[in-house]
């Protein structure tokens, strides 16, 4: 069976007429709201499932490049009309579609939701918000222009222990911070070479719609899609763009962080295909009410992260015994034992962040677990602290439950479409912590160098970077 025959058959037998007239025309969004999903595979079809979980929301329309993908999200949404291309999509549709859901690979996330925005359709977005720094700019001005309800998909933000960590950090519990550590061993990158030759197409794929609006690349077999896009500049933003999006979010948030003024990047040299698949990036930022005069912050990825450093070292380490490297006395860094170094990374939470503050330190694990105050290499008990901010705050009682907790995020946006209350992850949020966590992937590209960023121009001191703020779309 050739594509075309697939497709055909596919659309019309498992997925329905796809040209059918939508059972929802007409019907009232006064109280519902009709959605299209644009990718519904893999996160997309979490996304689908999270999003039509709400009560009042009427899925209208579903939007993928794979044909599979497509059957199994309408086989949950049988009256749903489906389509291959987003753009026919909300051509077609976009009287019968009150909100859009975008949960594409990065590369397309700009293209589909400003597309969506400039027919004046709130946009639910997976994160991180864009591929390049240029567009979270463009979607933030667009977002706000039109007073689009928006927000980006980072649902830990909505999770009790992320925001009782945020109104601890703002209740100045360990005081003032002066730097953030967070880190997560996961491996979004390929240290491997560029991939030769071409391999069939799977019928199922429409490989131009894939690429999208980026360059025109021949389809290699397990190198792109189903999933690992996430390594490759050309689509995905690596694992900072991945873990980092998440793990950033609650520090980002409770300091009240606006975009960092320099960024170095430790790694190996730019091969310019994949993410390195280590990486140490760090950034110093403006000081703000909740910090120093500035704030440094340290991501580590990769297998093994973190690095060992003295602010990691957690109670029940053992204590840093002397010892000498070639005769000659040894680093800071090198004077901690390797027992203790293991120690202490056997105990770090395998992702999470570490605050540094004047009056001790507090560790956010990833994800569902309290956090932790640390002074003078101990535990100190904050019971009281977290019960009189929950109590402010209506926090309620710790939640444990993903199912239940995971809704959460998608719910709000839905309901602040239909006008009750609003986000707190909005594009004019995610905007900016999207183009802190871009300008990390940027400064990869020259490991070692500093990079100095001008917020208002939107520009790097360093005129050779700046090429990797925007990139040149293909028309597809």
């Amino acid at each position: 069976m050739n594509k075309r025959e697939f497709i055909k058959t596919t659309t019309v037998g498992a997925l329905g007429i796809m040209l059918a007239p939508s059972i929802l025309r007409g019907s009232s969004t006064k109280d519902r709201l009709r959605t299209a999903h644009i990718g519904v595979g893999n996160m997309g079809f979490e996304d689908l499932n999270s999003i039509s979980s709400h009560s009042a929301v009427d899925v209208v329309a579903l939007c993928d490049v794979d044909a599979v993908n497509l059957s199994k999200a309408r086989k949950l949404h049988p009256n749903a009309r489906v389509f291959f291309d987003y753009r026919v999509m909300l051509e077609e549709m976009k009287d019968e579609i009150d909100a859009v859901v975008v949960s594409t690979p990065d590369h397309t996330h700009a293209p589909a939701s400003m597309m969506a925005m400039e027919m004046d359709k709130p946009v639910y977005c997976q994160k991180p918000l864009s591929h390049y720094v240029s567009e979270s700019r463009e979607m933030k001005k667009l977002a706000a222009e039109k007073g689009l309800v928006t927000q980006m998909g980072i649902q830990v933000h909505s999770f009790y222990d992320y925001k009782l960590a945020t109104l601890l950090i703002q209740s100045g519990i360990i005081g003032k911070v002066h730097t953030v550590h967070a880190w997560s061993p996961k491996n979004w990158g390929y240290d491997g070479p560029v991939p030769e030759g071409e391999d069939p197409v799977p019928p199922q794929l429409d490989w131009n719609l894939w690429l999208g609006t980026s360059a025109k690349r021949p389809y290699k077999e397990g190198v792109y899609h189903p999933g690992n896009w996430r390594k490759l500049m050309d689509y995905g933003c690596g694992t900072l763009g991945d873990m980092g999006v998440h793990i950033f979010d609650t520090p980002y948030n409770a300091l009240e962080l606006d975009v960092p003024r320099t960024i170095m990047t430790e790694c190996r040299p730019s091969n310019g295909f994949g993410y390195p698949e280590h990486n140490t990036v760090t950034y110093e930022f403006p000081g703000t009410k909740h910090t120093t005069k500035s704030l440094k912050w340290i991501w580590y990825d990769g297998k093994g992260a973190p690095a060992m450093h003295e602010d990691l070292v957690l109670p029940g380490a053992e204590p840093a015994k002397k010892t000498k490297k070639n005769d000659r006395e040894a680093s800071v860094e090198e004077k901690m034992s390797l027992d203790a170094k293991v120690a202490a990374q056997n105990e770090l939470p395998q992702q999470g962040a570490m605050f540094v503050g004047e009056k001790g330190r507090l560790l956010l694990p990833h994800f569902m677990q309290l956090p932790r105050k640390i002074v003078k290499g101990k535990y100190v008990d904050i019971s009281k602290e977290i019960e009189k901010v929950s109590k402010k705050h209506n926090l309620g009682a710790p939640i444990r439950n993903y199912q239940s907790e995971g809704p959460k995020h998608y719910h709000q946006f839905v309901d602040a479409c239909l006008g009750k209350g609003e986000t707190t992850a909005p594009f004019d949020y995610a905007a900016r912590l999207t183009e802190t966590i871009l300008l990390g992937t940027i400064a990869g590209r020259f490991p070692g160098e500093t990079l100095h960023w001008d917020a208002e121009s939107a520009r790097f001191k360093e005129e050779k970077a700046n090429q990797y703020l925007a990139g040149d779309y293909r028309e597809f």
